[in-house]
């Protein structure tokens, strides 16, 4: 598997896991996302990772935290709701501190997390609920960069740096994914994503990309588009790389619109999705 060829992610690719609603949808069947993000510590994750996915597009998003990160992520997004409920998929991690979560002891106060484990629908690890990987039965995608995977290797016994796994990102996604038994969305300037039986990699993506919270908004689309994907993915699993290197995509392209040759915060991003899904559908 170390030498398996990657298959070239485009727009002519992401257009067909971009569900578009028809007239007999409503906002249920849709997809409702469930997420665990932000903290005291990175309060904008929660915010970030919302917006991102509602301007994704999905049917309902459910924000699970404390009220004081529910009321940060209402002030952003009205249209959030903080009330605890069925879920189609989740997210989980982003904004949270792995050293600090990342034991089940600690993550069980976080009461929302039982919710997680008991629930078995497609599941997004960020951050730091990526200590979760390989220990849930759901589809499970992970969403790491190098100096992320290299700590998580380590606690699998696999000792390598974080420069070494940027040399090869292609090898080590897919050494990752047959590892843990999970879905692997290895951030970089190239962007890889192996599932174990196949390697996809994204366009390069535009050096200013590398801002604070471009992470969380990238998370937050793949969550919308994983909640509008959830029926397809429960019933063929190996659709979920498929539908993470489209949340990808959709991060890429809107971060090169936002610049335009020059700087740009995550917000900008953000603010760039409709548009750029409008383009891809296209």
């Amino acid at each position: 598997m170390d030498n398996m060829k990657s298959q070239k992610w485009s727009a002519r690719e992401a257009r067909k896991f971009l569900v578009i609603p028809s007239e007999l949808d409503h906002k249920y069947s849709r997809g409702t996302l469930g997420v665990i993000t932000g903290s005291a510590k990175f309060p904008g994750a929660a915010v970030l990772t919302t917006r991102a996915a509602m301007a994704t597009g999905l049917g309902i998003l459910r924000f699970h935290s404390s009220s004081g990160l529910a009321h940060l992520v209402l002030h952003a997004s009205p249209e959030v709701i903080v009330q605890p409920g069925k879920v189609d998929v989740w997210l989980a991690g982003s904004g949270i501190d792995g050293a600090k979560y990342g034991d089940i002891s600690t993550w069980l106060r976080h009461r929302w997390f039982n919710l997680m484990k008991a629930q078995s629908v497609p599941t997004i690890l960020d951050a730091g609920a990526l200590n979760w990987a390989g220990k849930l039965n759901q589809p499970t995608l992970i969403t790491p960069h190098a100096g992320e995977l290299a700590k998580l290797l380590k606690k699998w016994g696999i000792t390598v740096s974080a420069e070494a796994l940027e040399a090869d990102s292609g090898k080590w996604a897919v050494k990752a994914s047959e590892l843990l038994g999970v879905t692997v969305l290895l951030k970089g300037a190239t962007t890889f994503i192996a599932d174990g039986s196949g390697l996809i990699e994204l366009p390069k993506a535009t050096p200013w990309l590398a801002t604070a919270g471009s992470g969380d908004v990238l998370a937050g689309i793949i969550g919308a588009l994983v909640a509008s994907n959830y029926v397809e993915i429960l019933n063929q699993p190996k659709r979920l790389a498929k539908v993470a290197a489209t949340g990808a995509l959709i991060h890429n392209f809107a971060a090169k619109a936002a610049s335009d040759g020059g700087p740009i915060y995550a917000t900008n991003i953000i603010e760039k999705i409709p548009e750029i899904i409008r383009k891809i559908l296209k």
